[in-house]
């Protein structure tokens, strides 16, 4: 009897992605691993991700990770493929790092275009959602997560490493509460 094997599961580097140019219009397609590459513009989703008392779901990334591996972050999030809207990745994301399905659709708050200090450059569109269930975070995603008050991130944020870009969001996000921006 010959053994079957399972077909290898797809490389998050083979995702296609779609393209964008300064103002957030499709210009073609490309996989994720060319895409980061060669510095091809893209898309986005942060979602802060809060439980029932308001504490918000922060996390340190797995080491495998293409970008920004073995990094704190306080939004659940990722690319949005070639033809999703930022609406149906920002669902999809969340509810794929938190583990979670039947999770409301998270409510969009303001996109930004993210431009890193080594030529990394995506569109971001910024979320919001409440969870007050049970997490499974994806082990192969997150190595670490807590739900922490916002005092407790606030204090964090000069001490842990943090990926640049949720950095960015969660600073733009807060001069937004302030009115600030």
């Amino acid at each position: 009897m010959s053994e079957q094997r399972q077909p290898a599961a797809p490389s998050p580097a083979d995702e296609v992605l779609d393209i964008v140019d300064a103002a957030d219009r499709v210009v073609g397609r490309a996989p994720r691993g060319e895409a980061y590459a060669r510095g091809l513009r893209h898309r986005c989703v942060f979602v802060l991700a809060r439980d029932g008392q308001g504490r918000i779901f922060v996390h340190r990334r797995t080491p495998g990770k293409l970008v920004f591996p073995s990094r704190y972050d306080m939004f659940v999030g990722g690319v949005v493929a070639a033809g999703e809207s930022y609406d149906e990745a920002a669902l999809r994301e969340a509810q794929e790092e938190l583990g979670v399905s039947g999770l409301p659709s998270p409510t969009p708050l303001f996109r930004f275009l993210y431009e890193g200090p080594e030529g990394q450059s995506w569109w971001s569109a910024v979320y919001e959602v409440r969870w007050d269930g049970p997490v499974e975070p994806q082990a192969e995603e997150v190595a670490w997560h807590a739900f922490l008050a916002e005092e407790e991130v606030e204090a964090r944020l000069a001490e842990w490493d943090w990926v640049p870009d949720g950095f960015e969001a969660y600073r733009l996000l807060r001069e937004r509460r302030a009115g600030r921006g």
